[in-house]
């Protein structure tokens, strides 16, 4: 069976959306500027730490920087000081060397040999001589030989003289100094 309602029923009036529509328009608005102002705040609070951030990383850099300059001349005069080092030991060393070189070599002269003159290079040493007699010639080369000071003891040349009617022989001997 069917039930129609004949009854006339007052239909409420519906509410103007408007107002709603109004007021929610209003607080998402507000609420999109308040969100939009926290996140440019947020960011720009973040920005300006990270910038000090990197002013501070340079600075350090800088300091760093400045100090590798300082090490490397450290390590600049600390190498020149070790060549200059190097160089006064060696002087020290050598500095006895030649007087050592004289006394050898005039200690091995036999009677009769003197020496005219003396040349050093380095560690070759040319002697100009000159000798009464070949033996004294030969004594002296073998003298030298002999020697722990000097190597490579060789004559270069004999040749006799005659000087004021006496019979010389000069002589050049070269030899090297053993290190």
């Amino acid at each position: 069976m069917i039930k129609v309602n004949l009854l006339l029923v007052k239909k409420k009036k519906k509410q103007k959306p408007v107002q709603t529509f109004m007021i929610s328009t209003v607080f998402i608005t507000l609420a999109t500027v308040a969100i939009l102002a926290y996140l440019m705040f947020s960011f720009s609070k973040r920005l300006s730490e990270r910038e000090a951030t990197v002013k501070g990383n340079e600075a350090k850099i800088e300091e760093l920087k400045q100090r590798l300059k300082d090490v490397e001349d450290f390590e600049k005069l600390n190498t020149n000081f070790e060549q200059q080092k190097e160089i006064i030991e060696t002087l020290g060393k050598n500095k006895s060397l030649p007087v050592k070189i004289l006394d050898e070599t005039s200690r091995l002269l036999p009677v009769g040999v003197w020496l005219t003159s003396m040349e050093m290079k380095g560690d070759s040493i040319n002697l100009g001589c000159t000798a009464f007699t070949n033996t004294d010639v030969v004594n002296y080369v073998d003298n030298l030989k002999n020697s722990k000071l000097f190597t490579d003891v060789y004559l270069q040349e004999s040749v006799q003289v005659q000087t004021a009617g006496i019979s010389l022989y000069n002589f050049r001997i070269t030899y090297k100094v053993k290190r």
